[in-house]
């Protein structure tokens, strides 16, 4: 819909309140309105954690080879826990399987806040819910994203999940800058650092309690509203029916990218600027609040972007640089060019999200939405799993920039491959139908 123009003498005005991207929240549910709020609160955890869980594993006297092992045991715990809760998800229950999800959030942070054992804390990574890159890991989002579709319509799906990034963003943010103040201020009044990082290890977990409340207040309108044909049903795989052939292979590629995200994760960014640059947490706080900041923007701007080029083109080609600029930042000879470009990469590289997460629950039947974006979530959680165990080890070997190289170079191959497989795959809102045609399959 083109926006509404507000005649004012010889002059055209554009109505804010008739922009998408406004519209999109004005006509949020009440059920909407709820997930966004559960998306802040989680996310802002998430911000709180990634700048220091590498320094508290460090501080209580984990060597980078011992972190990165269980950065991986936390990743691989939780793709697991969220397979078994997003697979069933749309037959028992989302508003019960986000309950857990909070719960299971708050349980592993207050076994680290409360705790050293390296066992214990281990055990809770493992089959709790814990997020060492800042983003989001769990059972959680892959139900929201397939209960956010029912709360508005589809014109507005992307713009939606667009805002719904951007909100996280600022939120994990302003938990990353909280963090690393918090931890500051702390210590300057005498707290030893493993002390502080305590203490902000147990709001972490708190805000889980915050969690499992809000969601216990969601209505049974984001549940599942349709029963799919008994030939379906008995088809199902993992909670997909029509739908498994593109899911699949989606999660597949999936998995590219995400291990070499997780080659680069927040908190081992975070301690590479430690060893680089000497950056103290309340440093570390400030650069990663501007990261989070500009990736929310970016993904805000994604919605207008694909709304004109297509939710595939905008996943690959505002992509494309953000990789460029990964890879440039080890090469930078000071903290303000390292940050520099810390930032720019971060101006375009979340565009690829909210489009990324439109297409998947727009290109499957609603009562498989759980189903795909848990295991395309999955998919992503597992791959990344592996990526902190290599940069452990390249890090012990002092090859502090390899895993950025490896990472930018890994996902320009994803997105290329990307583009190639599915630009012919499209959306109801760009070919007019809400059914997948055997010709929008994927091409080999």
């Amino acid at each position: 819909m083109q926006p509404a123009l507000v005649q004012k003498g010889k002059e055209a005005k554009v109505s804010l309140l008739e922009l998408p991207e406004t519209q999109s929240l004005r006509l949020l549910s009440v059920d909407g309105r709820l997930l966004f709020a559960t998306r802040v609160v989680r996310t802002f955890s998430y911000g709180l954690l990634s700048v220091v869980l590498v320094l508290y594993l460090a501080a209580i006297g984990l060597q980078e080879k011992q972190i990165g092992l269980l950065l991986t045991g936390t990743l691989v715990g939780d793709a697991a826990v969220s397979l078994a809760i997003t697979s069933h998800a749309d037959r028992l229950g989302r508003r019960r399987m986000l309950i857990l999800g909070g719960l299971l959030l708050a349980v592993t942070g207050l076994a680290f806040a409360l705790s050293g054992n390296l066992l214990l804390l281990t055990i809770a990574a493992i089959f709790g819910t814990l997020s060492p890159g800042g983003g989001e890991v769990g059972p959680s989002q892959p139900i929201e994203l397939a209960a956010l579709p029912q709360t508005i319509s589809d014109r507005y799906r992307t713009h939606t999940f667009a805002w719904y990034n951007l909100v996280g963003s600022l939120a994990s943010a302003v938990g990353a800058l909280t963090a690393g103040l918090l931890a500051q201020t702390l210590q300057s009044t005498g707290t030893t650092p493993v002390a502080s990082y305590h203490d902000v290890l147990a709001v972490y977990g708190t805000m889980g309690v915050v969690l499992a409340l809000l969601f216990s207040r969601l209505s049974a309108a984001v549940e599942v509203a349709t029963t799919p044909a008994p030939a379906l049903t008995k088809n199902r795989r993992l909670g997909l029916h029509r739908s498994q052939s593109i899911i699949f292979k989606l999660a597949g590629l999936f998995m590219v990218d995400s291990f070499a995200g997780g080659l680069v994760v927040q908190s081992f960014v975070a301690y590479w600027f430690l060893l680089r640059f000497g950056v103290a947490p309340v440093g570390l706080g400030a650069i990663f609040f501007g990261t989070n900041v500009l990736a929310g923007l970016s993904a805000l701007a994604a919605a207008r972007v694909a709304a004109k080029f297509g939710l595939v083109n905008t996943m690959v080609f505002t992509h494309l640089p953000s990789n460029v600029f990964l890879i440039l930042v080890p090469l930078m000879p000071s903290l303000p060019l390292a940050i520099a470009i810390l930032l720019a990469r971060n101006s375009i590289s979340q565009m690829d999200v909210p489009t990324r997460q439109s297409y998947v629950v727009a290109v499957v039947d609603p009562d498989e939405r759980s189903a795909a974006a848990g295991i395309t979530s999955i998919a992503r959680t597992l791959a990344s799993a592996a990526g902190p165990v290599v940069t452990g080890a390249l890090f012990s070997a002092a090859l502090l920039s390899a895993p950025f190289f490896l990472a930018g170079g890994l996902k320009i191959v994803y997105d290329l491959t990307l583009w190639r497989s599915f630009r012919t795959v499209r959306p109801p809102e760009e070919k007019g139908s809400t059914v997948i045609q055997k010709k929008d399959q994927p091409s080999a």
